[in-house]
């Protein structure tokens, strides 16, 4: 059975939307790779994360991920010093253009930091209205409401989980683990599966255990190797990195899967494959990952197949 990966491209900001997601575009058609790109539809306030400075591991994460030379000082200004510009109606052509160039594409936020600082500890009625705002604008840009959605910073909470089931996505990709699973919401399950982000990110790697841009897609693809092969496997990539500095590493990794024989496919391709595998119900627990600062939205252990 070939590995199979699920490729994710999260879409933060307006330069990434213009710069990055067009050069992946090229990259993903030149190795007949398939993705997902979830699209950020509302104001880039990109500039607000800096309030993060004082959360545990942010500074370190900041300095070896060199979020300046990434990002660009415009973009680290968005929200602070420059009025936040609202991205889907700036380069909603982009999204367009990712939609009809054949790849799928899905909600990602409406406001990227507002959403991943605020959202694991707000109550429904804030929840919804940022999910509701993120719906509505993906609607306005696509002509049609997503049918699933990756939450930025893997930042969740059971409102959220609640509001995926309530507005029938196919499947979500919210969180952090080892394999597809139901979400439990309280007492019942929730039918929109989640496909977690099973390997480790290019930012998460980077400047940890001697690994840098050169050496960084041999890195990943080791651990892709030493993945369960019978199980699907989700990597999630970003648009300001990817797509940007770190574009010939990730083309360097499309070419050490696809020489192997491993299938690179959209999300709903790993959902299909998913759903053939029984998987279990489990908990949505906050906990700490390796290379990234705060609590991130992961997979808790299963219930017992008869809460299934």
């Amino acid at each position: 059975m070939p590995v199979t990966i699920g490729l994710k491209v999260d879409v933060d900001t307006l330069r990434g939307t213009r710069q990055g997601v067009p050069r992946l575009l090229r990259v993903l058609k030149a190795h007949g790779a398939d993705a997902t790109f979830y699209f950020s539809v509302g104001p880039d306030h990109t500039g607000r994360a800096l309030r993060r400075a004082f959360r545990p591991g942010f500074a370190q994460k900041v300095v070896r991920t060199s979020v300046l030379k990434h990002y660009g000082l415009r973009t680290l200004m968005y929200g602070v010093l420059l009025p936040g510009p609202d991205i889907g109606r700036e380069a909603g052509d982009v999204m367009r253009a990712t939609r009809d160039a054949g790849f799928e594409v899905g909600l990602h936020t409406f406001d990227h930091v507002r959403w991943q600082d605020y959202v694991a500890v707000k109550d429904e009625a804030w929840t919804r209205r940022e999910f509701e705002r993120g719906m509505q604008a993906f609607a306005r840009i696509f002509g049609a409401p997503p049918a699933s959605h990756a939450a930025a910073g893997w930042q969740m909470n059971a409102h959220a989980l609640a509001l995926e089931r309530e507005y029938k996505l196919d499947y979500a990709s919210d969180t952090r683990g080892a394999t597809p699973f139901f979400p439990l919401l309280g007492d019942t399950v929730s039918p929109c599966m989640q496909l977690p982000t099973t390997l480790p990110t290019f930012d998460e790697l980077l400047g940890r255990e001697g690994i840098d841009e050169t050496n960084i897609a041999d890195a990943l693809f080791e651990r892709v190797r030493q993945a369960p092969p019978a199980l699907p496997q989700v990597f999630t990539l970003h648009a300001e990195l990817e797509g940007m500095l770190l574009l010939s590493a990730f083309e360097s990794l499309l070419e050490k899967c696809t020489a192997n024989g491993m299938q690179l496919l959209r999300m709903s391709a790993v959902h299909a494959l998913a759903r053939r595998q029984s998987p279990p119900a489990a908990g949505v627990v906050m906990r700490e990952l390796p290379g990234r600062s705060g609590l991130l939205a992961t997979q808790g252990p299963d219930a017992p197949r008869s809460a299934a």
